[in-house]
């Protein structure tokens, strides 16, 4: 079945992605429509993720936000399928490096430095790879989980690599990245998900008590690679750009500051969400865990 509904849909996902900008975000409204007034797609999480992330706002406030947010996920979502056939001018156009990112990189990549690049569910972090890809010396790997169904998967690693992005599955992060250290390479991590509690470093996050990844820190501390976080701003409707900043790693006789990049790298990304917070992911789970 699976297979069936592979073969019958993917016409449909090309059609989309050659749709004119114009035609795709008219779809675009009309998809916004069916998920936020007639399905109420995950709205009782939103609403509850943004009412727990903002107490300050008015309710009025919450729902503007909400609103924004699902008009934006529908346009992330068709988006997405855009880079099946994208060409990479149209790609730039759409989303960039602002000046200071290009020369960070540059400078990084005339160094012969690897690095680990840090983002969150902000933006289009679909279109930041590809982006970065096109422009950029350093080999761009992006840890993801691949999907149960491996038709899909196919699919979405296609996508992911169009533009000559390679994936690494997240268990076997650290071994693939000593293997490719005779490489000029960046390794992304999307940092904002969900870990069990008992492996977790707690922190506040958005006003609430969160879990967060330490195993981005550990494995910079580990190889010595710099973290470089990475903002993707939306800049209007299907236009984005990104800003890249370097955090210092401690020096390596320091471990009692273990924490101190995951505070940085998590704090950024809290005030970037709280200058634009439509384009984040709120549908997303993220404080279904407590602490012990």
């Amino acid at each position: 079945m699976p297979a069936v509904l592979y073969y019958f849909t993917l016409p449909f996902i090309y059609l989309l992605s050659v749709l004119p900008f114009s035609l795709l975000y008219l779809l675009s409204d009309l998809v916004y429509y069916l998920l936020y007034y007639v399905l109420g797609y995950r709205k009782r999480v939103v609403m509850q993720n943004l009412r727990n992330s903002f107490p300050e706002k008015t309710e009025k406030e919450i729902l503007a936000i909400a609103r924004r947010f699902y008009r934006y996920f529908c346009d992330l979502f068709l988006e997405t399928f855009k880079t099946l056939s994208i060409s990479p001018k149209t790609m730039l156009k759409h989303c960039w490096l602002d000046a200071d990112s290009l020369r960070l990189f540059g400078e990084l990549a005339a160094e012969n430095q690897s690095i680990m690049v840090v983002m969150g569910h902000q933006g289009n972090w679909e279109w930041a790879g590809n982006s970065f890809s096109l422009v950029c010396k350093h080999q761009l790997y992006v840890i993801y989980h691949p999907l149960s169904n491996k038709y899909f998967n196919g699919l979405v690693y296609k996508m992911r690599t169009r533009f000559g992005t390679k994936l690494i599955a997240m268990k076997d992060t650290l071994r693939d990245m000593l293997n490719n250290r005779d490489e000029l390479s960046a390794t992304a991590f999307i940092a904002d998900q969900s870990p069990q509690p008992d492996r977790a470093y707690w922190m506040n996050f958005l006003n609430q008590d969160t879990p967060v990844f330490l195993g981005i820190e550990k494995i910079a501390l580990k190889i010595r690679y710099p973290v470089v976080y990475v903002a993707i701003k939306r800049v209007k409707r299907g236009y984005y750009s990104m800003h890249a900043e370097r955090i210092e790693l401690p020096l390596p006789a320091d471990s009692s500051r273990l924490g101190e990049i995951t505070e940085l790298h998590t704090g950024k990304l809290e005030a970037d969400i709280r200058k634009q917070p439509e384009t984040w992911l709120w549908t997303h789970r993220r404080w279904k865990h407590s602490r012990n």
